[in-house]
């Protein structure tokens, strides 16, 4: 089985000796602990969000906060801080670990501590739980420049009224349920249908085919309401790339000519096989390597404006 994904990153040993930011305090990557009694850990109750650092500047911060907020007030969560605050608390984390670039965020939070272990959160007896883990993180050349593979699963994205991808929970089952079966059958990722069997996105990235030079998504009801899918959409618009959002099937992938994921990690990433069938004729292709170059450019316009 294969253990690399999308999301593979370059070892750096930094990470060893990184501080955690945990309610406020930073800690030893050792010492970062919650309790057993916390709701995201018995239940997977918060919301998260995964940030960029680059040349100083944690880029599209204002884009990343809104999702992070707008998921919050849905789940009836009060984070307890206002967005400069969060910032602030990133920008600390990022400081205190002597971080300017190069590095990925997570920041999560979590209900609260329970009274006890169950699904009501009118158990919850303490203010949210606000964690921030700043690694050194780079994506695997080899990954960027070879390509990732692909198994379709047999678990489905799934509708708003059942689990709503727009909103970054912690709970994830069913997404490393699709994962599972695509290690098993030797995969990076895994691609997955919505309820009607259309493609949707894979289980941690957004997905993309390139068809007769027109770039193609779905139409973004059953995936994750991804900031670097709407970066690379608005770059095509901006740049007379054709693009649409609609249903597309697996034949449909199969035959396109490019295909690649995005995400907030490693941005766009070509994708080379899908269910053992090779995808276009080079890797990456020529419009996912433009998109990728224009892609690499908005990040650094962003962090220069945010200077």
């Amino acid at each position: 089985m294969q253990q690399t994904g999308a999301q593979t990153h370059v070892k750096d040993p930094r990470n060893d000796a990184v501080r955690i930011y945990v309610n406020g305090k930073l800690v030893p990557r050792g010492e970062a602990v919650v309790s057993v009694f916390d709701s995201g850990f018995v239940l997977g109750d918060g919301v998260w969000e995964g940030f960029r650092l680059v040349d100083g500047v944690v880029v599209f911060a204002e884009q990343h906060l809104d999702r992070l907020f707008a998921g919050a007030r849905t789940i009836a969560l009060d984070i307890g801080k206002t967005r400069q605050q969060v910032l602030a608390a990133i920008q600390e984390t990022c400081r205190a670990n002597a971080m300017t670039d190069g590095a990925h965020i997570r920041l999560m939070v979590t209900r609260g501590p329970k009274s006890t272990p169950n699904q009501d959160p009118r158990n919850v007896v303490g203010p949210p739980t606000i964690v921030i883990a700043a690694e050194y993180k780079q994506p695997d050349p080899a990954i960027k420049k070879n390509g990732i593979t692909l198994f379709t699963s047999t678990f489905r994205c799934s509708a708003p009224d059942v689990f709503d991808l727009r909103l970054n929970s912690h709970s994830r089952l069913n997404l490393i349920q699709a994962l599972l079966q695509a290690i098993e059958a030797g995969a990076h990722e895994a691609l997955m249908l919505d309820p009607a069997g259309f493609v949707a996105s894979c289980n941690s990235t957004n997905f993309f085919i390139v068809a007769r030079d027109r770039v193609v998504t779905s139409t973004g009801r059953f995936n994750f309401k991804g900031i670097t899918r709407q970066n690379v959409i608005d770059l095509c618009a901006a740049n007379a790339i054709a693009v649409e959002q609609r249903d597309f099937t697996l034949a449909e992938t199969y035959n396109a000519d490019e295909a690649f994921v995005t995400g907030t990690f490693g941005g766009v990433t070509p994708v080379a096989r899908i269910d053992g069938r090779t995808i276009g004729s080079s890797r990456p292709g020529p419009v996912t390597a433009r998109l990728d170059r224009l892609y690499q450019d908005l990040v650094a316009s962003n962090a220069r404006a945010g200077k």
